[in-house]
């Protein structure tokens, strides 16, 4: 009986992990072969407040997508807290999100941290969405999470 409950278990933590990899891979803002951030270094956001691209020496997966890292140390610390150096929203421009709902890339280089949490822009073609988000973070906040919300729904 214990074997059939530990197999029952043990199947359906494989089922919500695989589901947890198809809803990246299907919502998330992934490169080439699932790379997270266009292989750009979480951590280092947070650790040097800007972008500095990971490298394949220090890649590693987490629930189907890659992130590189500029070091080992970074490595370890985004795996002490992965949700803490995830971008949000998938990894979208926060502004598209908050404003429409689209998903819309983004430049790695173009970022804000708010509340911890990292948040992505779009910034090419002379526009830079992180200066008219900054116009109106709250409601545009707000809204984004809203919006995310009911993309990963779909």
């Amino acid at each position: 009986m214990l074997v059939l409950m530990g197999m029952l278990l043990s199947n359906g933590l494989i089922a919500q992990e695989a589901n947890e990899i198809y809803n990246k891979e299907l919502h998330y803002n992934l490169k080439n072969n699932s790379l997270a951030i266009e292989g750009y270094d979480p951590v280092a956001y947070f650790t040097e407040n800007r972008a500095i691209e990971g490298s394949l020496d220090y890649q590693l997966e987490e629930n189907g997508v890659f992130y590189r890292f500029s070091s080992e140390t970074n490595k370890k610390i985004f795996l002490n807290n992965p949700e803490k150096y995830e971008p949000q929203y998938g990894g979208w421009c926060a502004y598209a999100m908050g404003e429409s709902g689209d998903k819309v890339t983004v430049n790695p280089k173009t970022f804000k941290i708010i509340d911890g949490k990292l948040y992505l822009f779009y910034n090419q073609f002379l526009t830079n969405t992180l200066k008219s988000w900054n116009k109106n973070e709250a409601t545009l906040k707000k809204q984004a999470d809203v919006n995310w919300m009911n993309t990963l729904k779909l």
